[in-house]
């Protein structure tokens, strides 16, 4: 009867596979399939006999699976609730299946294998070794009837590894034993490994040659890649001692393999994880044995063997492993030859870097990238720099370097060997120019390296290369009509260009060199002649192309160091860039200009202002000659562009600082501004300043043509504007006193002394700064009047998107790649509302910077400003409500740089907290509070408020993103201000490691160990003092918990919402505050609970919540009630402990443990981990251990109540 019932059941389930396996099934009858399926696996009571039935070799592949499976169900969810007998008849009927009930080894699914050494690894996680004990015999004894067998037993020894100790699967006592006993045998294990690949690869190499016996040797082969596959999931973490014993037999035996074709791949895996372990240097020593005769000839054999067919997808992938195994035996050396002196260097040391320059020199830049941290791990080690064998190499390496620096090798392209290779490795030119800069960054660190340990031949090899490229002739490449790739306007190089990337390669081995060699050399050794010589010959280059240009610019920089000794060529230097400042590519047409142009007039600019900067003594001698320079081109007002202006104001400023002389400095920058305070002052941008209309027309935002070829009518208004704010800025941001005390006493900087004794400084600049700040605030009130919706209505049509974040600034936020652009063909913006875009984001931006820039700059006299606080209120933080979060996170910290509210805060003094702060930033966090949570709930509820049917934009997925991440990165800048206004760290004495404080969101640790107290600032506890700020502040901690960003939630539970609750405790909190304040802890737990970090951190928080407001608030004894599954009972525990101190002697860990317990049901999990049926492994007698008397948190969890129910009254 029993069997009728069986077979008529998997008639059924045949059918419901094969309907839920059939691609014309429609939906309604594959889910009515499946739902029987899983209700037959979940109730069915004769699951053994219809899997077993099922799993027969007779059925198709997906029955077989199909049957196999719920016999691995059985096994993961009933085993606990069947009978030893049960028990003993399943695991024989599956041992039978692996024996009797399996295809040929050929013929076999992979699919099938893996199930089916899926449930016996099941099994020995429940029963072995305790009542599994003849376990790895019978798997001996099965492996012994054929391939089948032997390479199922490789997946179950393999799979039982990967559970236990990589991915650890199991509860505690049951990793533990399995793991010990494991380890017991693990001799017998290896060696059972070991012969098995022998064998294996014996017969297969001598069945391979015979066509009669191709099947045969195919299946040897398969054994002997899972035999490998195995090896590798062992030596991972196995005792050294066994990879190395009997003189590394293991280790011979893979090296041998590394010529056999088919096997290469796993054994150059098994040979990567032996050199990469970490264990013992005696044993570790023993791996030395790679540096010999035989190892070396092998491994070089091989290399040669799979790069000599050309690029094979698997060969490739094995030259990858092999260079990893080269790399790791570099870094075994560096460390073995640090921690024992007695070590010698290999006497095969060359040929090892030999064989390593080979991989160096390899067409994939994937390759050559991949030895250069070893290679900077060579050259920086202590002995081993010091090697003969690795000196000698150094010219070579130079040279390859040479080669391997040129950004050739794109995927779109064919003009490189290396491009076939990035085909395989790259999915865009975006991706590989991404690899390309992080691996050049890497290979300049090895090169300065190199520098350091042969300084002479480094230059004299950049000194040929630059000499090279000052002759040779300019190739741009062939024309590429499908893209800008090809020679720009009047045959100008691409960023494609062969000369290009020529040029932009030697630069950068230039720099490197002659940057490293600067602090190497003393000063008699340095080779001054020559670098002048250089210098005088690209001061000679003659060039019209602006991307070798901008190379030649750095080269100019890069030699500069050189006229510290000769001073002479100083003007020389200044004539060369000056002419680049104004540098145009098609003469004086009014062309737009293109991005290449713009870049050379700005890196000229630039390389002016960082040698006024890093050499203002040298400078100041020619001060005269760069102040004419300077003021004749300032004096064509069409000439230079503003930015461009201001660079060259800022270098000026630069060199006056070492004037050490307030008052010549003062009527200097008198002089230098006259013509900004003449155009800011006037009576026509007075008007447009204050007056939003008049704004409107002055800058042209109501003009209704914006045809990019048409005349701008009000360029030069805005042209004016700009011009006026980055000069203020840069005034402001360069102009110091002298960083030596005597220096500024003696200068007439400084003007008194703080009551705690510091000297006040006053700033040359301050004088003229103060006069234009009524106008500066009237352009922010303005600018932030804009954004209101009847302003808006104002602006001509073209111009309304004006004030919206622009694309680049999208992409950025997003983290899309950035395109790859062709920059000699594209003028900078295309169109006058482009235009107005950029010119409005850099004016509110720079406004804001030099606010921030004031207070430090200018201390004591900008904070004593008359009203400023009402006069900041007044403009800065006008019409919050209507400025957009990209613009708002501005304000208060642009990419980490401290920008206006944090500089203007954290340099305040303490004497005008009361009346400049805090009537600050009450209100500011008081709104952003009510931003935020705004914000979030809108991002909570999208679902429910955005309708299907609803009309969204033309990306709103896109667009959602954008909003998303935009508030997602306003919360932060939110957090951050508040922390560096409230609180500041003070390193624990116990321990000296500082807290890593990193922007990755799952930087996290899992262990809560603070390693500084975190207490409030004297500005914090000032604020706190005000009931509204107080509130403002705690509210948005505690809420920041719950908002779906990990790193906020991070950054507030462990450094700010302790500090502000311990600051309010001492007073009388309202219970439902109390109440609210720990439901946040606690709805934070449910939304972050699935994140490691996080989870301790709020964990901790509660803990600390509970036990310091318990005695006092009722109340939280009731929320606390409301967690799911709670235990009431050890609930009363805890507290019966908690309120009654004399009881308290457990320690802080286990109450802490203890804690975690109760809250377990508030703790989210991951989404896939939330809906999946739990299994429960039980665990065995112990095995290795005696039993012990029972912990504390144990008794506490024990059902009978424990001993804690003796002592209760």
């Amino acid at each position: 009867m029993e069997m009728e019932q069986v077979n008529a059941l998997c008639e059924e389930l045949v059918k419901a596979v094969t309907v839920m396996m059939d691609p014309s099934s429609t939906q309604r009858y594959r889910l009515e399939a499946l739902k029987f399926c899983e209700e037959f696996k979940e109730k069915c009571p004769i699951c053994v006999p219809c899997g077993l039935k099922l799993a027969e070799k007779t059925q198709i592949a997906i029955v077989r699976h199909f049957g196999l499976q719920i016999l691995e169900h059985v096994v993961k969810f009933r085993w606990n609730s069947m009978s030893r007998l049960e028990k003993v008849y399943l695991k024989n009927s599956v041992m039978e299946l692996i024996a009797n009930g399996t295809l040929s080894i050929l013929e076999e699914e992979n699919h099938i294998k893996d199930v089916l050494s899926r449930i016996v690894v099941e099994m020995i996680k429940r029963e072995w070794p305790q009542h599994w004990p003849d376990m790895l015999m019978e798997l001996d004894t099965l492996s012994r009837q054929g391939e089948t067998q032997r390479e199922l037993v490789m997946f179950i020894l393999l799979r039982l590894a990967e559970d236990v100790v990589t991915f650890q699967t199991l509860p505690t006592q049951r990793r533990r034993d399995i793991q010990q006993t494991l380890t017991q045998n693990m001799e017998r294990i290896l060696n059972f490994l070991l012969s098995t690949l022998q064998e294996n690869v014996n017969k297969y190499q001598q069945m391979k040659t015979d066509a009669s016996q191709e099947a045969e040797a195919q299946a040897n082969c398969r054994v002997s890649i899972a035999a490998l596959n195995t090896l590798a999931g062992y030596i991972d973490w196995v005792s050294l001692n066994h990879i190395t014993a009997e003189n590394c037999k293991l280790v011979e035996t893979l090296c041998l393999l590394l010529n056999e074709q088919e096997l290469q791949l796993g054994a150059a895996e098994c040979l990567l994880i032996a050199v990469s372990r970490k264990g013992k240097l005696e044993d570790r020593k023993r791996l030395m044995i790679l540096f010999g005769d035989v190892a070396m000839h092998y491994v070089l054999s091989a290399a040669q063997t799979a790069d000599g067919g050309g690029l094979v997808e698997k060969h490739y992938l094995f030259l990858k492993r092999l260079c990893q195994v080269l790399c790791a035996l570099g870094n075994l050396l560096c460390a073995l030859l640090a921690l024992d002196a007695n070590i010698q260097t290999p006497v095969n040391f060359g040929m090892y870097l030999e064989s390593f320059l080979a991989f160096t020199t390899h067409p994939s830049q994937f390759l050559r990238s991949s030895t250069h941290m070893t290679w900077g791990a060579l050259f920086r080690h202590e002995v081993l720099s010091r090697d003969p064998s690795l000196l000698a190499v150094i010219p070579k390496y130079l040279r390859a370097s040479m080669t391997n620096l040129v950004k050739m090798g794109f995927p779109s392209k064919t003009d490189s060997p290396s491009c076939e290779y990035s085909r395989f490795d790259f999915d865009s030119d975006e991706d590989f120019n991404a690899f390309f800069n992080s691996s050049r960054a890497q290979h300049g660190e090895v090169v300065r390296c190199v520098c350091r340990l042969d300084p002479k031949t480094s230059f004299q090899m950049a000194a040929e290369w630059l000499k090279y490229q000052l002759s040779a002739a300019i190739d741009t490449g062939p024309v590429n009509s499908c893209s800008t790739a090809g020679t720009g306007e009047g045959g100008f190089c691409s960023i494609f260009s062969p000369s290009y990337v020529q040029w932009e390669a030697m630069t950068f081995f230039l720099e490197s060199v002659i940057n490293q060699m600067f602090r190497t050399l003393e000063k008699e050794e340095l080779p001054v002649n020559e670098g002048i010589e250089l210098l005088q010959l690209v001061l000679n280059f003659e060039m019209k192309d602006p991307l070798i240009l901008s190379c030649v610019l750095t080269n100019v920089s890069a030699l500069f160091p050189f006229v510290t000794y000769k001073p002479a060529f100083l003007p020389q230097v200044f004539s060369k860039l000056f002419s680049f400042v104004t540098f145009e590519s098609v003469g004086e047409s009014k062309a737009p200009r293109t991005r290449a142009v713009r870049n050379v007039r700005r890196h000229a600019c630039s390389s002016i202002n960082k040698m006024c900067r890093d050499y203002p003594d040298l400078v100041l001698p020619n001060f005269d000659m760069l102040y004419s320079h300077v003021k004749q081109l300032l004096s064509n007002e069409l000439l230079l562009t503003q930015m461009e202006k201001c660079a060259l104001m800022e270098a000026l400023v630069l060199v006056s600082n070492q004037f050490k002389d307030y008052e010549r400095q003062k009527l200097f920058l008198e002089e230098l501004m006259a013509p900004v305070v003449n155009i800011w002052l006037s009576e026509e941008m007075c008007r447009a300043l204050s007056d939003i209309d008049a704004f409107i027309a002055y800058v042209g935002a109501d003009l209704k043509s914006c045809d990019p070829a048409a005349q701008d009518p009000c360029g030069l208004n805005r042209a004016r504007m700009s011009f006026c704010v980055y000069s203020i800025l840069g005034v402001m941001r360069r102009t110091t006193w002298p960083s030596d005390l005597e220096e500024a006493k003696a200068g007439g900087f400084v003007v008194g002394y703080t009551p705690s004794g510091n000297p006040v400084f006053r700033n040359p600049c301050t004088e003229q700064i103060l006069r234009l700040l009524d106008n500066l605030l009237a352009l922010v009130r303005t600018h932030n009047t804009l954004y209101t919706p009847e302003m808006l209505t104002k602006m001509a049509e073209p111009f309304t998107k004006a004030l919206d974040i622009v694309e680049s600034e999208k992409t950025a936020i997003l983290g899309l790649p950035q395109p790859l652009l062709e920059i000699n063909d594209h003028p900078v913006y295309r169109t006058i509302l482009e235009r107005m875009q950029r010119f409005f984001g850099i004016l509110y931006e720079n406004c804001y910077h030099i606010l921030g820039k004031a207070g430090p700059s200018m201390q004591q006299d900008f904070y004593t400003v008359e009203d400023l606080a009402t006069q900041l209120l007044g403009s800065a933080f006008v019409n919050l409500n209507n400025i957009p979060d990209f613009r708002l996170r501005s304000m208060l910290h642009i990419l980490k740089s401290r920008v206006f509210v944090k500089p203007l805060v954290l340099f305040c003094p303490p004497e005008h907290y009361e009346t400049l702060i805090s009537p600050i930033l009450g209100p500011l966090f008081t709104y952003l509070h009510m931003r935020l949570s705004q914000k979030w709930h809108v991002i909570n509820q999208r679902s429910v408020l955005c309708g299907e049917d609803e009309i969204a934009e033309d990306n709103p997925e896109s667009q959602e993103m954008l909003e998303e991440q935009l508030v997602r990165m306003l919360t932060r800048e939110v957090m951050d201000l508040i922390m560096a206004c409230c609180v500041s760290k003070k390193t624990a004495e116990h321990t000296a490691t500082p807290t890593a404080d990193g922007d990755d969101e799952e930087m996290m640790a899992t262990e809560v160990a603070p390693s500084s107290v975190v207490e409030l600032t004297d500005l914090g506890k000032c604020l706190m003092k005000h009931e509204d700020v107080c509130t403002a502040l705690l509210i948005t901690a505690f809420n920041s918990l719950t908002w779906k960003d990990t790193l906020s939630c991070q950054r507030a539970t462990t450094q700010l919402c302790w500090p502000l609750l311990k600051q309010v405790m001492s007073g009388t909190l309202l219970a439902d505050a109390v109440t609210w304040l720990f439901t946040s802890v606690l709805k934070g737990l449910q939304m972050h609970g699935q994140h490691d970090g996080c989870m301790a951190s709020l964990v901790h928080l509660a803990f600390q919540i509970y036990e310091a407001l318990r005695p006092r608030y009722l109340e939280i004894r009731a929320v606390m009630e409301q967690i799911p599954e709670i235990n009431k009972e050890s609930l009363d525990q805890f507290d019966c402990k908690l309120l009654n101190p004399s009881l308290q002697k457990a320690a802080d860990k286990r109450r802490k443990d203890h804690f975690k317990r109760l809250i377990a049901g508030c703790i989210g999990k991951p989404l896939g981990e939330q809906f999946r049926k739990e299994v429960h492994i039980k665990n065995l007698p112990w095995l290795f251990k005696k039993s012990k008397p029972m912990l504390e948190t144990e008794v506490l969890d024990s059902e009978e109540g424990g001993l804690a129910t003796i002592f209760e009254p």
